[in-house]
């Protein structure tokens, strides 16, 4: 069957090139495209469902033209069925766990009051000093200031107090063996 006169084998296989391209480059550039794409059409098209599903769509169209007889129309819904139930799995699957495993990693400043932590560097009285914090997550190290304006020793055992411009104000927890 032809289409403008372009044979659909022709048409399906210059698309599957252009989504192709376009996922590619989406891959490399897909930062700055993305606050493209969220302010043309908000939270509901998302950029790497739609390049995966014309790339999905364009190349089952393309096989299914090759190689089978079977009936235009027939492959286009065929091919239409296909891309939707791969592209809904790989949004179920694949971009919604990654989104929510995203945003547990990161922290506010705010989270860290009431922490406790080990002093890594010392702290002076009137300076600076660092101060690890350990999670299940991972480490995080703090530049640290001295709450009570009291040197606290490398290897001691801290509180976080407060938390300004991302230095830590902790007091000493004198006592305690191992966090």
């Amino acid at each position: 069957m032809e289409l403008f006169g372009t044979s659909l084998e022709t048409i399906y296989f210059y698309g599957l090139i252009i989504a192709g391209s376009l996922t590619f480059l989406y891959i490399l550039f897909g930062d700055v495209l993305e606050g493209v794409f969220e302010g043309i059409t908000g939270s509901l098209l998302n950029p790497t469902l739609l390049f995966s599903f014309l790339t999905i769509f364009t190349a089952n169209g393309y096989l299914f033209e090759l190689i089978t007889s079977l009936h235009s129309g027939l492959i286009f819904l065929i091919s239409l069925g296909i891309s939707s139930i791969l592209v809904t799995l790989l949004n179920v699957f694949v971009l919604i766990p990654l989104s929510s495993a995203e945003e547990s990693l990161s922290y506010s400043e705010s989270d860290l009051k009431g922490r406790m932590g080990v002093v890594i560097t010392s702290i002076p009285v009137d300076g600076y000093g660092e101060v690890i914090l350990k999670s299940n997550s991972g480490s995080i190290a703090k530049p640290a200031i001295s709450f009570d304006s009291l040197p606290i020793p490398s290897g001691s055992n801290v509180l976080v107090i407060d938390v300004q411009s991302g230095v830590l104000s902790v007091v000493e927890q004198k006592g305690l063996d191992e966090i």
